[in-house]
């Protein structure tokens, strides 16, 4: 009875905090059996945090190994097994915590240096058009693209042919940029799993969404989040995104929309915008944030939700091709007034992910899935 009293005693000490660490004068409390039960049903964390392991199992003053409990040297061995566990290389993730964060540039500059031939066969720079077609747009239509901006041209077209490759680094760098910068976390996520579909992508493979723009999907989401200008209207779009009402895949709905910027640079309506900037890149990017952008307010304004995304995409896609110039001196006011603190997309409108069903529930209609005979197709791209 005696010996219950003392161990309860000694256990009642340590969970009130009282036991911050053992004196080499105390050692020879530990040598009774009795005394070590009292520990057994402490967690390991606990144990720690007290200094117990350390002082069981320290030889100072000559206390032995060998009259440890083995029930402790072994709770040490696993708590050491603990500290020194790696994430599992198969999952994506860098035992390198956190990730450096990757700029637009240099993932550009990688693509820059790589040999792209096999992708850039299967690029068509230009729309081929016949018969009427042809001479209407040669009488009436948007001018060619200068022959010095073509080869500049063709990047972006190949970059498109690209696919995410989880292998690569630079890739993985990308996806955990982006996945950062949108959700603020601190820490790098698997290049798989089900937090991707948080962000708006259909399943847990990002990879599988690209069809149609391919890395260059990527790129333009990278450059949104990325460039301080458009990174408050990229989060902001997104929470738009996660409306109890309103909701739409984020992700899917922008590559969308880097859909529409690869069919309107084939089809030289930015021709005369880059030919005013003699640059390509940073025209095709700011028409794929401006067209977002418009999708945004009209999303918004016109209380749109995922049932209504493939006429959206459509009606967006027409006026993005027909007024490119328009879009463009849409956001640059937009950014300036951003800038300013004059204006914010979403204005007071609350926003909550938790509110309604997931997006991954729901059915959404993209460009590609759009036929001119029918409008019934519902299934994510």
């Amino acid at each position: 009875m005696n010996e219950k009293s003392s161990s309860f005693g000694t256990e009642d000490k340590i969970r009130d905090g009282q036991v911050e660490s053992v004196s080499v004068g105390q050692s020879s409390l530990y040598k009774d059996n009795g005394a070590l039960m009292a520990f057994r049903g402490m967690p390991i964390s606990e144990l720690k945090n007290h200094g117990i392991l350390q002082a069981l199992t320290t030889e100072t003053n000559g206390w032995q190994l060998g009259v440890v409990n083995p029930e402790v040297l072994r709770a040490q061995e696993e708590w050491d097994m603990v500290d020194t566990i790696h994430p599992d290389p198969e999952s994506g993730v860098s035992s390198q915590q956190p990730g450096q964060l990757i700029s637009f540039s240099e993932a550009l500059q990688h693509f820059q240096t790589l040999d792209l031939s096999s992708f850039k066969k299967r690029i068509q720079p230009t729309i081929r058009r016949t018969g009427l077609a042809a001479l209407r747009h040669c009488l009436f239509g948007p001018p060619k693209l200068h022959q010095g901006l073509r080869e500049e041209r063709d990047l972006v077209l190949t970059i498109a042919q690209c696919g995410l490759d989880s292998q690569d680094p630079m890739h993985g760098r990308v996806l955990q940029t982006i996945y950062k910068k949108l959700t603020g976390s601190k820490f790098d996520c698997a290049l798989h799993g089900d937090h991707w579909e948080d962000l708006g992508f259909q399943g847990a493979n990002p990879a599988t969404d690209l069809r149609g723009a391919g890395f260059l999907a990527l790129l333009h989401l990278l450059y949104l989040v990325m460039d301080s200008k458009t990174l408050l209207m990229a989060q902001e779009i997104f929470r738009l995104s996660h409306h109890h009402i309103q909701q739409f895949p984020f992700c899917l709905m922008s590559v969308n929309i880097t859909r529409i910027a690869i069919q309107a640079l084939r089809e030289e309506c930015l021709s005369r915008e880059c030919n005013r900037r003699q640059k390509v890149i940073p025209v095709v990017n700011s028409f794929y944030a401006a067209t977002f952008l418009h999708l945004a307010r009209v999303w918004r304004a016109q209380q749109r939700t995922i049932s209504d995304s493939g006429f959206v995409l459509k009606d967006l896609e027409v006026l993005a091709k027909k007024s490119p110039k328009r879009l463009l001196k849409t956001l640059d006011v937009y950014l300036t007034r951003v800038s300013k603190g004059q204006t914010s997309l979403l204005g007071t409108q609350k926003c909550s992910g938790s509110e309604g069903p997931h997006s991954k529930d729901l059915t959404f209609t993209g460009v590609c899935d759009l036929q001119s005979h029918s409008f019934e197709s519902t299934g994510l791209i």
